[in-house]
């Protein structure tokens, strides 16, 4: 977390914010303005403007202007500035394990008055990150991460390996590449890639963060948590996965090279392997995340975001309708995938139109985003914290230190609770427990 959004946070908790107050900030949307409406949208999608474009073809009265911005804490820390300035654009991009960052703020409205339709459009696991734990709505849903593994057919093939249905299967398929080729390795295991350390732990079980009027709840070190961290630290003890971190020159040369031969991802995959591994096309495949239990089928997300509305925005109604018709129209959304990429969070738009085909990148599986939209709709449910930051900052040191020094990884889960909870504490946020 950068100094500055510590700073704002400290000075939204030092004015006794509850995490309910954008409910009550702001305009709540009975806008009075007649006339032409000009709204300000602050994303970083590729292409936007040509979606918003189509928009603002259509409904004169409503104009919509895109300014680019950067991802990650240079967005959360713009977006507070300007709305500690008074001057917030309407509507924002937000990052779902941001969100309660903006919300804890003051930064984003509550515009559950205007969703109950879009609801339904998305699946439950997906509006759980925008509601956090709460009746309030604080975004419209735009992508999502679902996380599935990817692994090399052709090489499975080739050593007699199956495709493990379970984590107890993937802790054996590990042990057998080593064993039918020393120069190989199923997958590793990355201490810079917090994001990736979540989405198993939500798909273990694991929910770090939640809330209760104005008190927090953490639970980073749960035994979800810690048994996906003892799981991994035993692979990398045993040999029998890689530790390197991923996206360095080495790992984009092992994927290439096949001697990485699977990877728990998310469904954005094909772009990183198409970039990173590009002598490796058609050979993939993807299958759904090993289950913690035989028969079940739960997945978790990385990655993704959603169209928030500012809490000072004059026109909350006015960009709510066009929050939801950017994530939830056909043609919108269309869009959205063409120009900008993404994998859309509505669930109608998830297979056929520009999903029809498989990426490029997996021309040998036809049936790729069939089986995206069926691990799509069992991602788990969470609620994200206002500091995650923090907690993947201390990921990224812990795990380092815990893999240098070969000792268990539970321990590094255990750090990233406390530095969690210490710094929510520091800065006058209420935690139970």
């Amino acid at each position: 977390m950068t100094s500055r959004i510590r700073v704002l946070l400290a000075a939204a908790a030092a004015g006794a914010l509850l995490i309910t107050a954008a409910c009550s900030s702001g305009d709540d949307g009975g806008d009075t303005t007649s006339g032409k409406v000009e709204l300000t949208f602050w994303s970083w999608v590729p292409g936007i403007d040509k979606v918003v474009a189509q928009w603002n073809a259509a409904n004169p009265d409503i104009q919509v202007s895109v300014s680019k911005q950067a991802q990650g804490d240079e967005a959360v820390t713009k977006i507070l500035t300007a709305n500690k300035a008074g001057n917030p654009p309407d509507l924002f991009q937000a990052e779902y394990q941001a969100l309660p960052t903006l919300v804890s703020n003051d930064a984003a409205a509550d515009i559950s008055k205007y969703t109950a339709d879009a609801k339904a459009k998305f699946a439950p696991g997906v509006w759980s990150t925008i509601t956090l734990g709460t009746d309030a709505v604080y975004a419209v849903p735009q992508d999502s991460g679902p996380m599935m593994l990817y692994y090399r057919a052709d090489v499975f093939d080739q050593l007699g390996l199956k495709v493990p249905a379970t984590w107890d299967e993937f802790a054996q398929t590990a042990k057998q590449v080593r064993q039918k080729d020393p120069k190989r390795y199923l997958t590793t295991f990355s201490a810079a890639d917090p994001g990736w350390f979540a989405g198993l732990a939500q798909q273990a079980g694991a929910q770090w963060f939640g809330v209760s009027g104005d008190t927090w709840s953490v639970k980073v070190n749960d035994a979800a948590t810690t048994k996906l961290a003892d799981f991994w630290g035993g692979l990398v003890a045993a040999g029998d996965v890689d530790n390197k971190p991923m996206y360095t020159p080495e790992w984009n040369k092992a994927l290439n090279d096949g001697t990485l031969i699977a990877w728990p991802s998310a469904v954005w995959g094909p772009g990183v392997l198409s970039g990173n591994a590009p002598d490796t096309a058609g050979k993939w495949k993807i299958a759904e995340l090993p289950q913690w239990t035989a028969g079940e089928h739960k997945t978790g997300s990385w990655g993704g975001s959603s169209t928030a509305v500012a809490a000072k925005s004059k026109h909350i109604a006015q960009a709510v309708k066009f929050a939801t018709w950017l994530n939830t129209d056909p043609a919108a959304v269309a869009g959205l995938i063409k120009e900008g990429g993404i994998y859309p969070a509505a669930t109608a738009a998830q297979t056929g139109g520009e999903l029809a085909k498989p990426p490029a990148f997996f021309s040998n599986q036809p049936d790729f985003y069939t089986l995206a939209k069926q691990y799509a709709g069992t991602a788990a449910g969470v609620t994200w914290g206002p500091n995650v930051n923090v907690t993947y900052a201390t990921y990224k040191d812990a795990f380092a230190k815990a893999i240098t020094a070969k000792t268990p990884f539970p321990a590094a889960v255990t750090q990233m609770q406390q530095a969690t909870v210490d710094d929510l504490k520091k800065n006058g946020f209420k935690v139970s427990g």
